[in-house]
Order: C-alpha cells, then structure tokens, then sequence
C-alpha cells in the first residue's frame, strides 16, 4: 500500500511538471541561464556535516537542473562551479571540489551523451590538476557532435582576469596590426573573451540569499535578468527553477530602450 501511495506521488509529480514546462514553453524560453551554486558549505553546517556533503548533495543538484534545462529547450547552462578565489578554501575541502568533476561525469556522462547535452568548460585550466582537466576533457570530447542544451562549467574562472586578459589580446592584435582600433567595439571585445562562443546570459540565478555577483560573467551580465533565492543549493528544485523562468517571462527588457 505504501509503495503505491509513493509511486502514485511521482507520476503526479512527473505529470505536474510535464504540464507546468509545456506551459511555460508557452513564452519566450531564456536561451542562456547562468547559476552561481552557492550555500553548500551552509547546508552542510545545518545539518553537522562536513562542508564536502554539500558539495556532494549539489552535485545531483547539477544532474536535475540540467536534464529540466534540457527539457524546456534552454540552449546554453553555465554553472559557476569554482572561482579563482576559491583556492583560499580549506585544502581539503579544494581537493574534493576538483574530484567532483570525475565523478559527476564519471556518474552521468552517459545520461548527457543521451540526452544530446554538450558539455563545455570555461575557465583557467593550466591551474587544474591533471585528473580534473581529464575528467573535463574527455566529457568534452565525447559530447561534442550534441546538439542539444550547451553544459557550461565555469571552473577556476574569474572575470576580472578574463576582462584583463581579453585587454592584453587586444592590445597585442592591435601592435601587430591584426586589429584597427576604430574597429574596436562591444561585440568585437565580447569576441575575445571566454564566452565568445556564447550569448550573453539572459538570466542570472543566485542560490542561498547572497546578493552578489563575486567575480562571474561581469561583462556578459551587463544586460541579464537577476533572480535570487534563499535557498541553499543543495536544496534547489525544479520548482525553483521554474519560478525562476516563470518571473523571467513576466519582465520586460528593455536594454536601455523604451517598450
């Protein structure tokens, strides 16, 4: 009796969501969403864990918001996974962070590879150990004839960094005579930075109630709804991110104009 009473909630479940992605497909779907995970370490305070059971919780966080993502035809997710800052963190708490990419991909890579999700990386990877990067790479290798919704990691990524080296690009294609500075402009610049390959997020989500952007996508966000939650990662549900979409739909952007 309880078996069925469970397995009965899941298909109503499964059946609300389906109806609740089609209506929502309804209106125009962000073709870019970008997420800062945040509040793993806090979850696991709450509930005596060590800060590495947040991360680990978040990381089947990541499978769920993706495999939604796919299904409501967002074309690109990029996921602030690690920042450059973020080697001040314990040691031990680092050397977990950079084994969670073997195992998130390890785990499910075959799931992406069916859903038809690619799977991409933006970031310093020189600074990554060597396991990490591989793990990383091969996922990029075997998913890169997909076409399907563009699995972004942001991974040893800051964007003050990446604005600084996209200058020195610049300036070194302009000595050499590559590029005419009169030809400079917003798009030209947005060409030399990471995200080249990318439109600009459309929206921006932020977990566990922090109002920051702490150094991700700051030129690319210029024009990128905001949606904050105090919910800690971890506990980041498909409802969540359905409201998210949903209040997306209900602002009008406006990118300095007048409607």
């Amino acid at each position: 009796m309880f078996n069925k009473f469970r397995l009965g909630k899941k298909q109503e479940h499964s059946s609300t969501l389906r109806d609740k992605i089609e209506e929502l497909k309804k209106q125009p779907i962000p073709e870019h969403v970008a997420i800062i995970m945040d509040g793993n370490g806090r979850w696991a305070k709450k509930r005596a864990l060590p800060r590495i059971a947040g991360h680990h919780e978040g990381m089947k966080v990541v499978r769920k918001t993706t495999m939604l993502a796919n299904k409501l035809g967002i074309k690109a997710l990029t996921l602030y996974a690690f920042s450059t800052e973020n080697w001040k963190r314990p040691k031990n708490e680092v050397e977990y962070i950079m084994r969670l990419p073997e195992e998130f991909l390890g785990t499910f890579l075959p799931e992406l590879v069916e859903n038809n999700v690619q799977v991409k990386m933006i970031g310093y990877k020189n600074q990554l150990p060597v396991h990490t990067l591989h793990a990383i790479e091969k996922a990029i290798e075997e998913t890169k004839d997909n076409n399907g919704l563009v699995l972004n990691f942001a991974l040893n990524y800051g964007s003050r960094a990446e604005i600084i080296d996209a200058v020195k690009q610049v300036l070194n294609d302009s000595k050499n005579g590559i590029l005419n500075e009169n030809d400079l402009n917003e798009d030209v610049f947005s060409s030399y930075l990471m995200t080249s390959e990318f439109n600009d997020p459309d929206l921006l989500i932020r977990t566990s109630g922090e109002i920051r952007l702490s150094n991700f996508m700051l030129w690319q966000l210029a024009y990128s709804e905001f949606w904050f939650t105090d919910v800690l990662w971890p506990d980041f549900s498909e409802d969540h991110l359905l409201e998210a979409i949903e209040i997306f739909q209900k602002r009008q952007r406006r990118f300095g104009g007048v409607l």
